[in-house]
């Protein structure tokens, strides 16, 4: 009998450790990927001086998305070059990793580390979102951080580094942006500008394990869907959607996609995979198959679609925002209708982050204006739009969500928005 209730508390405790790293945001996009969370009571409005649980000031910019493991948040930045175009020199340009505490903000480390040089200049457009694009992503033992050309790193959770591998030595104008992506014992990173290929790793010794090409002027991270059979890792590239086994890299299928360069992330429910892209695009496709499935499985195909932000999927809907135009669309899954496409006001000028979905509400991050919450419902409903006065510093990264707060970063700061 004692035997017994050891091992029940053991399973008990083994399951409540298991549920709180699936609430815990530890990837690009949160638990599934997909940009939603299950959190209720998030706040709606904030501002300097209203539901700023607390600011921790950040040595530079950054692309990069904050995570939270258990008591820890962890973010990525640079320093030195890439501040002004066409200006500086690549030798003083240093990425750093930050650990923070979760409930207080306070640093608690910071790593520093020299690039793998030459790497793309800082000029024009496109290189804008920096050297720090990618977003981390923790096991809960150990973190994983990719800096394109510079490599793949891993350390454990007090930045103590265990290995560091290369994935290409690739560049591209527009610089590297793929956050990797955990499965079982493999760590998958999109290549594409390193080495146009997708490749997977021993998350314990960074040991290539497979490595899939035709990865095309694909600036989105790999989609993980399970089926009964496979695990499947959907990546968008240019003119293609392709799915690879996430166990051995092998093609499986691919479909007529968006027919220029990619950044947004696919996103699935149920059967079907949905994807929007540049040149006006967005198309659904379902799961299965092998080869090429554009007839067999493409559910439909229209010409409306997002640049940069990644789609959400929420009750039979997708919501998007337009990188651009300031608008929000709402199209009807099923068919791919529009159902609404609004402007936001005040206009938000440019967008780059992907919409977040929580509590109901749609969380859109512009560059300058600030954050804009929607209801999420096919009836387009602005609830707030929220500023921070004294922070007029670009934003390109979509918040975190995690027990009821939101953990924002502008290239000046990291915010904890909520209640204390």
């Amino acid at each position: 009998m004692i035997v017994r209730a050891f091992t029940l508390i053991a399973l008990a405790m083994a399951m409540f450790s298991t549920s709180a790293r699936s609430n815990e945001w530890t990837q690009f996009r949160g638990p599934s990927g997909l940009g939603i969370s299950d959190e209720k009571d998030l706040p709606t409005k904030w501002s300097d001086t209203e539901n700023i649980a607390w600011k921790a000031d950040l040595p530079g910019p950054g692309a990069s998305s904050p995570i939270v493991v258990r008591d820890r948040v962890y973010l990525t930045c640079y320093t030195g070059y890439g501040l002004e175009p066409n200006k500086g020199e690549q030798k003083d340009l240093r990425r750093h990793l930050l650990c923070f505490g979760r409930t207080t903000g306070k640093q608690l480390w910071a790593k520093s580390f020299e690039p793998k040089l030459p790497e793309h200049n800082y000029q024009g457009e496109g290189a804008y979102h920096g050297y720090a694009a990618s977003t981390p992503t923790s096991d809960g033992e150990r973190l994983y951080v990719f800096f394109g050309k510079s490599g793949v790193f891993c350390f454990d959770l007090d930045g103590n580094q265990i290995w560091q591998v290369s994935v290409g030595d690739g560049l591209n104008g527009w610089g590297s942006g793929c956050s990797p992506v955990l499965f079982g014992k493999l760590l998958l990173i999109n290549a594409s500008i390193e080495s146009g290929s997708l490749i997977a790793l021993d998350k314990l010794t960074g040991k290539e394990v497979w490595k899939a090409d035709g990865m095309r002027s694909a600036w989105n991270t790999p989609l993980l869907v399970s089926g009964k059979e496979r695990t499947e890792a959907i990546v968008s590239t240019e003119g293609r959607l392709l799915s690879v086994d996430a166990n051995d890299g092998k093609a499986l299928w691919n479909a007529d996609g968006v027919h220029r360069y990619v950044c947004p992330s696919v996103v699935s429910h149920g059967n079907v995979i949905y994807a929007i892209g540049g040149g006006h695009t967005s198309l659904a496709v379902r799961l299965g198959g092998n080869g090429d499935v554009t007839e067999s499985h493409g559910v439909w195909r229209k010409t409306k679609g997002s640049n940069v932000g990644s789609p959400v999927y929420f009750d039979g809907h997708l919501y998007w925002a337009g990188d651009e135009g300031g608008f929000v669309c709402c199209q009807n899954a099923a068919t791919g209708e529009t159902v609404f496409q609004e402007r936001l006001d005040p206009r938000p000028g440019r967008i780059w982050t992907s919409p977040v979905l929580a509590d109901g509400k749609l969380y859109i991050v512009s560059q300058h204006a600030g954050t804009f919450v929607v209801a999420a419902k096919p009836k387009f409903e602005l609830l707030a739009h929220n500023t921070i006065e004294g922070d007029d510093s670009r934003t390109n990264a979509s918040p975190a969500v995690h027990h009821g707060q939101l953990l924002l970063r502008t290239d000046r700061a990291l915010y904890c928005i909520g209640k204390k």
